[in-house]
């Protein structure tokens, strides 16, 4: 079963569900996002059916479920999340761009493909500090160094920073410099890691896993959601077939599965799926017609030099064309381009550069925060 909570409840009202449901032997896990908070029950179904949930204060429904994924399952009649990433909203109604270099190399690379990434109209920079590859032997990223650069970058830009986390250990340390944690294909069920990102205080990016079913991806989101965090992003970013002439096979019809499944946005990620420069803007506009709530892309000022991913990597001469491509298909679809609604500057003008953010800044979690309101309640 699950509770969902109105919007202007308060953290009381989900106190007091937590109590009543303690008092009928159940356990309770709560869960918050930027516009929604949900309560995971377990236990006697019936019992806990029949104690009254639907009549407290601050509740708006209560739903049946025998998902595995209950916290982030879709409830009929209830909208679909919007997650709010420094500012930037990512769900129904918008289309929001998240571009940057695979790696970070140097400042300024960085800083190049985060000024394209502005000229494609992108709200959100991404950019990896931790590089996880197959061969020992290939550029494995600068470690917290990329992070600095990365918040250097967002200083003189604007853009909110999206970076992935390798391990449980690191987790603290990311989220120190980014705004966004990401969860690659190859730590999509990394249990621990998973659980540690939900205790962070930060939006999270889940990317489904090269060989996950669509119900593997959602229960993988549920391991963050249980630890506290409901403001997780699913991103199709392809899945391995036997087709071998397109890196990933990009599975477009992921996205409205996955939307009819979870309340969680969907974006796509068209530059890992395809791994060809020449498919990314093709595959863009598929997803945004497909119904995807964003797209991600891959971007470098000089693919040919990149040090990771650079036979898909899109450069200067490509930013037109992704820029007309998501915004026309954007409003095809009848989604506002989210850079409509943020006002993120076009280039990035001169500011202080502050690298590592300090601790109780907001999205960050301060010491005195209790458990419950942002991690796992049992009861």
């Amino acid at each position: 079963m699950m509770v969902v909570m109105s919007g202007d409840a308060t953290h009381q009202d989900a106190h007091q569900v937590v109590a009543l449901v303690r008092s009928a032997g159940g356990e309770a896990f709560v869960s918050r996002g930027g516009n929604r908070t949900v309560i995971g029950l377990t236990g006697d179904a019936e019992l806990l059916g029949s104690i009254g949930l639907h009549r407290m204060r601050g509740v708006e429904r209560v739903a049946r479920t025998s998902d595995g994924y209950r916290l982030v399952s879709r409830v009929p009649g209830v909208e679909r999340s919007v997650v709010d990433v420094a500012g930037v909203p990512i769900g129904p109604g918008t289309m929001t761009l998240i571009a940057g270099p695979c790696a970070v190399e140097t400042p300024e690379q960085t800083l190049q493909a985060a000024r394209l990434a502005l000229a494609a109209g992108a709200v959100l920079l991404r950019g990896g500090a931790f590089k996880p590859r197959t061969s020992p032997y290939s550029f494995q990223g600068l470690g917290e160094r990329g992070l600095r650069i990365l918040a250097d970058v967002r200083e003189e830009t604007g853009l909110p920073v999206v970076t992935e986390v390798l391990s449980a250990g690191d987790v603290e340390l990311v989220a120190g410099y980014a705004d966004m944690l990401q969860i690659g294909t190859r730590n999509m069920q990394n249990f621990p890691l998973l659980q540690a990102v939900g205790e962070a205080g930060r939006p999270v990016l889940l990317k489904r896993g090269m060989n996950a079913t669509v119900e593997e991806w959602l229960m993988a989101a549920e391991y963050i959601a249980q630890r506290g965090t409901l403001d997780i992003v699913l991103c199709e970013r392809g899945i391995r077939t036997f087709e071998t002439s397109t890196r990933n096979t990009l599975d477009i019809s992921a996205v409205p599965v996955a939307q009819g499944l979870s309340h969680l946005p969907v974006v796509v990620d068209p530059s890992h799926s395809a791994g060809r420069r020449d498919l990314v803007v093709p595959l863009s506009r598929a997803a945004v017609a497909a119904g995807a709530d964003g797209v991600i892309v891959d971007l470098h000022p000089r693919p040919e030099t990149s040090l990771c991913d650079g036979p898909q990597a899109l450069g200067g001469q490509d930013v037109p064309e992704l820029a007309r491509a998501v915004e026309d298909a954007a409003r095809l679809m009848g989604r506002r381009p989210a850079r409509d609604l943020t006002g993120r500057r076009e280039s990035g003008e001169s500011g202080d550069l502050t690298g590592r953010r300090e601790s109780g800044e907001s999205g960050e979690l301060t010491g005195g925060e209790a458990s419950e309101d942002r991690g796992l309640v049992t009861v």
